[in-house]
């Protein structure tokens, strides 16, 4: 195996003495790289290369985008005044780099009012096309119409 580490002349040995190098300077054999040919070893603390290695995982995960989404609901007869308050709110939840979720709930019969619907969906899609792009068009769940709109980078 090929051996690598501080204070210690790399090369190949075996495993015998790759653990008396590690043992003599009284720190730990870790093997780094077991698909490579020969198999990559260090010789480290392994104490401090689990902290090491933890707090690059945690980096890694603190770098990550997270998505969030806000909800916007309205009515198959959402009024204007109604309309552009909500509007308001998702072009604000938008500049902040939110996903803005707009369903439009249909309650009891007004079900039969599908296409009112998706026409306030269609209208608020044109609002805010400055700001987001629709990412999922309007479609039927249930009692909902979901719409979700991404913003523009």
């Amino acid at each position: 195996m090929r051996v690598v580490g501080e204070n210690i002349t790399p090369g190949i040995y075996n495993l015998r003495e790759a653990l008396n190098i590690a043992e003599n300077i009284g720190l730990d054999l870790v093997e780094i790289s077991p698909t490579a040919n020969p198999p990559v070893c260090k010789v480290v603390d392994y104490k401090k290369f689990l902290y090491e290695l933890k707090k690059k995982q945690k980096e890694m995960k603190a770098k990550t985008a997270k998505i969030v989404i806000k909800e916007i609901r309205l009515g198959p007869n959402t009024d204007d005044h109604d309309f552009n308050f909500k509007l308001n709110h998702a072009i604000k939840f938008l500049k902040e780099g939110a996903k803005v979720k707009v369903d439009v709930f249909f309650k009891g019969r007004s079900i039969i009012y599908k296409e009112q619907g998706e026409l306030i969906l269609l209208k608020f899609a044109q609002s805010v096309v400055d700001f987001g792009k629709i990412e999922q068009m309007p479609r039927l769940e249930g009692k909902r119409m979901i719409m979700i709109i991404a913003p523009k980078k």
